[in-house]
């Protein structure tokens, strides 16, 4: 009977040989314990909680830690599979010297919970210690303050251990499974088993380019933002499968084209690294795949995050024009002239109580308007989104808003004496453009257009993802003629009325929004609306406010987005790892072959350059492909959260790919000289 300790010892003794193989997988998995920690501390953690905007990032926070627990199980299988690979040799020779399936299992049990535990310790004591730089990190992102006390978060322990448990037990029964469905002589030769060239490979790779080309199709013609937000993740799908199915099979015929052409493949270098990679391409074009898709989630997330972090001020400013931003709600009878007026004794109280605050009203924008929504084809812009012709969720790229604005009050606003007639109107688009000479209202007037090159406009149309049209008329009665007759489901009127009204208040930062209270409290007066037009408040909103949420979404994003990202970088890199230390034993008694028949360490180190260059860098020229074609609609996704800089996103983009291109060369430089090593013998005797 063997002794309690055996398996144990033995299990450690094996992983100690494999040092090479097991340290990085370990690390791995330390690191993905201390980032699902820290995500899960932030989620719950009091001091985030208290920050203005802290409900969003919590929220942010729960769904990256699931996002890291999803992507956790998924890598780590895939990696375990290059543990078990190289481990069967030694199960094999075990099996063969008595052991059997049962003491096998106990074997890798005890491996696993090595593993596991260590991780766990190890990951959970890293990720205690940094979770308070971590959240004083973010705070800063946030721009906010918080008292420093350091705490251990026991429900986020108690999750972590849970998920990574998860995952561990079920590495556990797949490598079983493994291990119990295969003969000792299989194990035994496991390493020796090359996979043969995938059959079909040309209707998989033309299957695979059809992919492509779709996912391309979608990302660089969708126009719409609403539009992308639906078709941006069947792109993203349509790609990954292209991209798996194009290297997979595409790769091989790529192999074959060289094998074919004499003067290429007729080399020593290019020989053995061509007739190699033909050997294992199945498997390779795997790896390689999923090297290019983490290369390029590395570089979406990082490039998208950054640049709506640092876009963020221009983003504010657009948004939000003035210091203080108030829409009112009016009626149709509001719109006259005659209502204007009487809309001054709201303009003097709000004046009065800006100079009482110490403040003073300037860069005013004042303007009323009615708003409606439809679809515009060809000059004709058709409003009544109960009409059975009209579906506005499958028109969404000719879904325009329409804000008509009296002629006084952007003549008033514009520091203008322009002249209309009945009939006549102006023009400015905003996110669109708009060339017709005419412009009708299939349920009401049509126009003659003159355009406007510029019109102060409040901070909403100005970000809007949708399209704008401002049309200034003479008439606000003969405009709306038609429109104002049209009902919703509702039956509630379709066209509405609003005025903006949007100011700096000259106040300091820290004021601005206790003064935004105080106002509102004035304009909700009954005795103010019982002197003038009748009037509600619909929304006002202080840019120093605002700010607050702002800095706790795009920076809870842009925290994410490093974490996130240092992750599927540790992921890509422990990937090209496993895969130049795997085929560099494959190929060692190959090269071991060559140099038996006079090939010299030269030669082969040459073979293993051409081997490696031809396809290392692959993975690195699609994924600069698939940014590209991806950079139109993550532009347009970027809208929603009112980015409208392509500038930004486009600097952003190269830069993170000209940093991620000079890490790719380092692993590249660190993993070549790992399989030259391996293949050549240089350290390591043949195995």
């Amino acid at each position: 009977m063997k002794k309690a300790g055996f398996y144990p010892k033995l299990a450690l003794d094996g992983m100690r040989k494999n040092g090479r193989l097991y340290l990085p997988f370990i690390m791995t998995c330390v690191s993905m314990i201390t980032v699902f920690y820290i995500l899960c501390f932030l989620s719950k953690a009091e001091s985030v909680a208290s920050v203005r905007g802290g409900d969003i990032i919590q929220s942010m926070m729960y769904l990256g830690a699931w996002v890291m627990g999803i992507f956790s199980c998924i890598f780590l299988f895939y990696t375990n599979s290059f543990l078990i690979r190289r481990r069967k040799k030694e199960f094999g020779l075990y099996n063969i010297l008595g052991m059997g399936k049962k003491n096998l299992a106990l074997l890798l049990l005890c491996e696993t919970v090595i593993t596991a535990l260590g991780s766990l310790i190890i990951g959970l004591a890293i990720g205690i210690l940094l979770s308070k730089l971590f959240e004083l990190g973010l705070v800063n992102i946030m721009h906010a303050e918080i008292p420093y006390s350091f705490k251990i978060s026991l429900p986020s322990v108690t999750k972590t251990v849970w998920v990574y448990l998860l995952i561990f037990f079920l590495i556990y029964l797949n490598a079983l499974r493994q291990i119990q469905f295969s003969t000792a002589i299989h194990l035994l030769r496991s390493e020796n088993v090359g996979e043969k060239p995938p059959k079909g490979n040309i209707l998989y790779a033309v299957l695979g380019l059809i992919f492509l080309a779709a996912g391309y199709f979608i990302a660089i013609t969708t126009k719409n933002p609403l539009a992308a937000l639906t078709l941006f993740f069947i792109a993203v799908l349509l790609v990954i499968g292209g991209t798996y199915l194009t290297m997979i099979s595409g790769s091989v015929i790529f192999c074959k084209i060289l094998q074919k052409n004499k003067k290429f493949y007729y080399k020593p270098n290019h020989f053995v690294s061509v007739s190699s990679m033909v050997y294992r391409m199945k498997r390779n074009g795997a790896g390689l795949a999923s090297i290019c898709i983490l290369s390029t989630m590395v570089l979406v997330t990082v490039s998208s995050t950054t640049s709506l972090y640092f876009g963020m001020e221009k983003s504010i400013m657009q948004r939000h024009p003035g210091e203080v931003n108030i829409t009112f709600s009016l009626s149709q009878d509001d719109m006259t002239p005659e209502a204007d007026l009487l809309l001054d004794g709201v303009r003097s109280e709000m004046v009065d109580f800006t100079k009482s605050r110490g403040g003073e009203v300037t860069n005013l924008i004042d303007y009323r308007c009615a708003y409606v929504a439809g679809l515009l084809s060809d000059g004709v812009m058709e409003t009544d989104y109960t009409a059975h012709s009209m579906d506005m969720t499958t028109d969404i790229n000719s879904l325009y808003e329409c804000f008509i604005l009296p002629l006084e009050d952007y003549n008033r606003m514009m520091g203008t004496h322009e002249e209309l007639t009945d009939g006549e109107a102006l023009l400015y688009a905003v996110h669109g453009k708009y060339d017709l000479p005419t412009l009708t209202f299939k349920e009401g007037r049509t126009f003659d257009i003159r355009k406007i090159n510029a019109l102060n406009v409040s901070g909403e149309s100005a970000v809007d993802i949708v399209p704008s049209i401002f049309l200034i008329v003479p008439d606000m009665s003969f405009a709306l003629d038609g429109l104002d007759r049209l009902a919703d489901y509702n039956g509630d009127q379709m066209v509405k009325f609003q005025w903006n009204y949007i100011f700096d208040c000259g106040l300091p930062p820290e004021e601005q929004q206790q003064f935004t209270d105080d106002l509102t409290d004035i304009l909700l007066d009954q005795n103010l609306r019982d002197r003038t037009v009748q009037f509600k408040v619909a929304d006002i909103t202080s840019r120093e406010a605002e700010r607050y949420y702002d800095y706790a979404l795009n920076g809870g994003l842009f925290f994410i987005g490093i974490m996130l990202s240092a992750v599927f970088l540790l992921a890509t890199v422990l990937i090209i790892y496993y895969k130049q230390l795997s085929e560099g034993y494959e190929d060692q008694s190959r090269f071991g072959i060559m140099q038996k028949v006079g090939m010299t360490k030269r030669e082969i180190k040459k073979s293993i350059n051409s081997q490696v260059l031809t396809v290392f860098f692959l993975p690195l020229a699609m994924s600069a492909v698939h940014i590209a074609f991806a950079f139109p609609i993550i532009n347009k996704l970027l809208g929603l959260l009112y980015l409208n800089s392509r500038a930004a996103f486009m600097i952003a983009t190269v830069l993170s790919f000209a940093l991620f291109a000079a890490f790719y060369v380092l692993v590249y430089r660190i993993t070549s000289n790992s399989y030259y090593k391996i293949v050549s013998g240089a350290k390591e005797g043949k195995s």
